[in-house]
């Protein structure tokens, strides 16, 4: 009897070890294969191919081509004949070998990432590799995403694991905005006493360009030039000397400067063909020169225009200030105005632009962002007048703006959608997805965005919102949270969007606090008067409402997120990312209940009240060092203690302390300080 159990296990595990032969692999391939059809399943081994596969991976990333590495299980072969666009592939997956066919080593890599797809499903699911037929292309040839290090870095470890992300999702480029984070031997004073270094930066270059993704500076000028004006050896090329705002264009060492910062850069990322110069969000005024604030910004953006074609560059420039000072850019932000008021806006002011066309450089791409309402008809209208004159046009769309704590709005997915499918039908030739770190959220939250872009710059609309979400969740934690029901995030948003202001005063906003100096304590939400019960609930009752509808939400997202980390085949450490996201929005709802409780007559639920908030300060205490536990794992979390902060032109929220937690929590800090002084 023993030993016909013993038979009987181990064939029931034998039997649990083969892949499922009768079930087809669901695949969610990011993004998505222009054509894909499936006829069955492959009698390939999965373990045998996933071997050949990280063999090849590591041929290319080591030798940069993949037609010459040999292997029996998988083919890679360059044919110009079939006409195949650059980063095009056909990939089969037959009964008894895997074929990828290119024009060139970027198709065969991009091939060789679907197939990693692939696998990686047929892995998850205990399933046969299909027999498949793929043939794919991109519908915009640059796909870059935006790295903004301004106001903090991450570990170096993780640039590399997000460039390798990245790759697998077919994105080539990404702009580094790297204002100060560069220990610039040109200008030392420049970068900050926490920046990588020129070989630290040129080693994540070496890095992605193995994996054909394009690294290219952004290295702010004009405008946004703080991280240079605000040091004393810098302040005589200010163009307001009371501000460290935008530089002189007329001073010949203003060129110096930006040249010098340039030259680093350049070695920092060798393999650039863009070098974007900003200038965007500055007006000037040459230190009361007489010349127009338009035709100033041209005298500068010609000039390092100059400078990036004598170094093989293409510059890269924000188009919004020569549409403002030519009185035209409100058109592009109003959704309601018709093509018609477009064109009479258009009539009246295009001439004062028309003046100085002869000196907007041609060498240059002018970016025409738009974080909003890219499909407006003033949007369209002003990159139609670049393209009217000659100009390279090129559009920039967000997966974060000016949100706290997390990107909202489903990671901005409509308008990376719109705007993508604005350049696929005017012919662009790429588009930049930017990550604004002007208030931090932890990278990992961005990963959404990223996966909206990638799937509409490379695919077009063939999937929807909806669609990509579930196929994020399939890809990024494995196919056991595709399902619907494992959508939290959406609703996470909700709830971080209240979060934000909800203790604070109607009509005063968290980014703004630290304006108010000390009186910003004033700002924070009262207390209950015990004199006049009941007057506080009925004042904040709409607050209250929320907050109860919030805490709800929250406890049902915590126990979603707690069931997928016990499921989740990998990258567990997003979910206890969004996990630390809901704690801390949590306490303000909470904490709003609370002081509820205290505004009652029974002097048993005040008793309760008062000891809830006799424990506010170390409950807190508690959820901040858990995120800064997690948080700094991957991300440094605070600036040197000898960090200068600029003058905060915009408000930054990360701009406004050298420690993560002062800022990133001012709110809760005063409000903290406000209950124990009550």
């Amino acid at each position: 009897m023993k030993k016909l159990i013993v038979l009987v296990c181990f064939s029931f595990l034998a039997f649990s070890c083969q892949k499922n032969e009768g079930t087809p692999v669901e695949l969610q391939i990011l993004p998505s294969p222009t054509s894909l059809t499936i006829s069955g399943n492959s009698d390939l081994d999965v373990s045998d191919i996933q071997k050949a596969y990280l063999d090849a991976y590591n041929y290319f990333v080591s030798e940069g081509n993949l037609d010459t590495w040999n292997n029996e299980s998988i083919s890679f072969n360059l044919d110009l004949g079939k006409n195949l666009k650059e980063e095009a592939y056909e990939l089969e997956i037959s009964s008894d070998q895997v074929s990828v066919i290119a024009s060139s080593q970027e198709g065969l890599w991009y091939g060789l990432m679907t197939l990693g797809q692939i696998l990686e499903d047929s892995q998850d699911q205990n399933a046969s590799l299909p027999l498949v037929q793929i043939s794919d292309e991109p519908s915009l040839s640059y796909r870059a995403i935006h790295w903004d290090v301004k106001h903090h870095l991450e570990t170096k470890d993780y640039y590399y694991e997000m460039l390798d992300k990245l790759a697998e999702q077919k994105i080539n480029a990404v702009i580094v905005e790297i204002e100060d984070k560069l220990a610039y031997k040109l200008k030392p004073k420049v970068g900050s006493s926490d920046a990588f270094s020129i070989e630290e930066w040129k080693a994540i270059s070496d890095y992605a360009k193995a994996r054909n993704i394009e690294l290219s500076p952004l290295v702010q000028g004009l405008g946004h030039a703080s991280f240079i004006l605000k040091h004393e050896e810098y302040m005589d090329l200010r163009d307001n000397p009371e501000s460290d705002w935008a530089f002189n264009p007329l001073d010949e060492k203003t060129y110096e400067v930006q040249f010098d910062l340039y030259e680093d850069a350049l070695k920092a990322f060798p393999y650039a063909t863009y070098l974007h110069v900003g200038g965007d969000e500055v007006h000037t005024t040459g230190r009361n020169s007489g010349k127009s604030a338009l035709e100033l910004q041209l005298i500068w953006l010609n000039r390092v225009s100059e400078y990036a074609d004598q170094n093989g560059l293409t510059p890269i420039f924000w188009d919004d200030m020569p549409l403002k000072n030519a009185g035209v850019y409100q058109s592009i932000f109003n959704g309601n105005l018709t093509e018609s008021q477009v064109d009479s806006i258009w009539t009246k002011h295009e001439p004062e632009l028309n003046k100085y066309v002869d000196m907007f450089p041609k060498n240059c791409v002018y970016m025409r962002w738009n974080y909003s309402i890219p499909e407006s008809p003033g949007n369209e209208r002003a990159m139609k007048w670049f393209t009217d004159n000659g100009f390279q046009v090129m559009g920039a769309t967000a997966g974060q703006t000016r949100w706290n704590l997390m990107p909202l709005e489903r990671s901005n997915a409509k308008n990376i959608r719109d705007f993508a499918l604005i350049s696929i039908r005017n012919g662009a030739d790429g588009l930049l997805l930017t990550l604004w770190d002007d208030d931090s959220p932890h990278f990992e939250l961005y990963d959404r965005g990223i996966t909206n872009f990638a799937e509409y710059t490379w695919a077009g609309e063939k999937r929807s919102i909806e669609e990509i979400q579930k196929a994020f969740r399939q890809r990024t934690f494995g196919n056991e949270l595709a399902d619907d029901s494992f959508e939290f995030i959406d609703s996470l948003e909700l709830s971080v969007a209240f979060w934000k202001n909800a203790l604070i005063q109607p009509k005063q906003d968290r980014n703004r606090l630290y304006m108010q100096g000390d009186n910003a304590i004033n700002s924070m939400i009262e207390m209950p008067d015990l004199d006049s019960v009941g007057a506080w609930t009925v004042k904040y009752s709409e607050k209250l409402q929320k907050a109860a509808e919030n805490q709800r939400r929250i406890e049902s997202i915590l126990v979603q997120i707690e069931k997928s980390k016990r499921l989740a085949k990998r990258n567990t450490y997003k979910l206890e990312v969004y996990e630390q996201v809901a704690q801390i929005a949590q306490f303000s709802n909470r904490t709003l209940l609370t002081l509820a409780e205290l505004d009652e007559p029974s002097g048993e639920k005040r008793n309760q009240a008062e000891a809830k908030l006799n424990g506010l300060a170390s409950e807190w205490k508690a959820i901040e060092s858990k995120v800064e536990s997690v948080y700094g794992k991957t991300r440094q979390l605070n600036k040197p203690k000898d960090y200068i902060l600029d003058q905060d032109h915009h408000q930054h929220l990360a701009n406004q302390g050298i420690k993560f937690t002062d800022w990133q929590f001012r709110a809760e800090h005063l409000f903290i300080e406000k209950v124990g002084s009550r």
